[in-house]
């Protein structure tokens, strides 16, 4: 066995360790200084990683299209069996079976009503698909003016300081000037994360429109063919 690796592995274990050590005393610290202000921007960073849990769990395609639903709807109506497709989308909910739905229970009806069902629950499916993401993009806009807000009052009170005039301590301005910027970068902090997840939450949602009216537009061809003849 090499006592030597063991030992030099042991060194930089003690070394990772003292470096979050020290990283954590300094976030601590940070948060400490910055202030009340520092408090409203961490509850916001908290809440835009609770939206963006909830966002990766519901936008996933096997959620919103579930393209396999789909495909055994559509042999469904292909075989002429309108009540079991309707029963099966009830069943199944999902907002794609649940716009199927909307058009197979009125299959007895024009192309142009049936089209206008099927807008009708889309319509009523979007704004729960897009559910939080006006709140990220609020989030993302709102860190950085939130952080320059506590940067501002913090380099208010340092020249406060100044003003008063006497001897001053070039360590202590430093230090009051550092604690001034923390809020500054927290804000980016909330907003980084913010914008990025908010960008591709509206592609995936873009993404599902689509999807969803092309499976729409399939579905009034396959119940042209069933459709009771007036």
């Amino acid at each position: 066995m090499n006592w030597d690796v063991l030992k030099w592995d042991a060194m930089n274990w003690d070394e990772v360790k003292s470096a979050a050590i020290s990283a954590g005393e300094f976030a601590w610290r940070g948060i400490q200084d910055g202030g009340p202000v520092v408090y409203v921007l961490l509850f916001m960073l908290a809440w835009c990683l609770l939206i963006v849990l909830i966002k990766l769990f519901q936008l996933r395609r096997g959620a919103i299209v579930k393209p396999r639903l789909v495909r055994e709807v559509e042999q469904m109506l292909k075989d002429n069996k309108l009540a079991e497709a309707a029963a099966f989308c009830k069943q199944r909910p999902s907002p794609m079976t649940r716009i199927m739905h909307a058009g197979i229970i009125n299959y007895d009806r024009s192309e142009g009503e049936i089209k206008e069902r099927l807008e009708e629950a889309g319509r009523q499916e979007i704004p729960a698909i897009r559910s939080h993401l006006t709140t990220l993009r609020s989030l993302a806009a709102a860190g950085p003016l939130v952080g320059l807000f506590g940067t501002v009052i913090g380099m208010i009170s340092v020249f406060s300081v100044l003003s008063e005039g006497g001897a001053v301590d070039g360590t202590a301005l430093a230090g009051g000037i550092s604690r001034a910027l923390i809020t500054t970068a927290v804000g980016l902090l909330v907003a980084v994360p913010s914008i990025v997840f908010y960008n591709d939450f509206s592609r995936r949602v873009t993404t599902f429109v689509v999807e969803i009216e092309k499976n729409s537009l399939h579905l009034v061809e396959l119940l042209k063919r069933v459709r009771v003849p007036t």
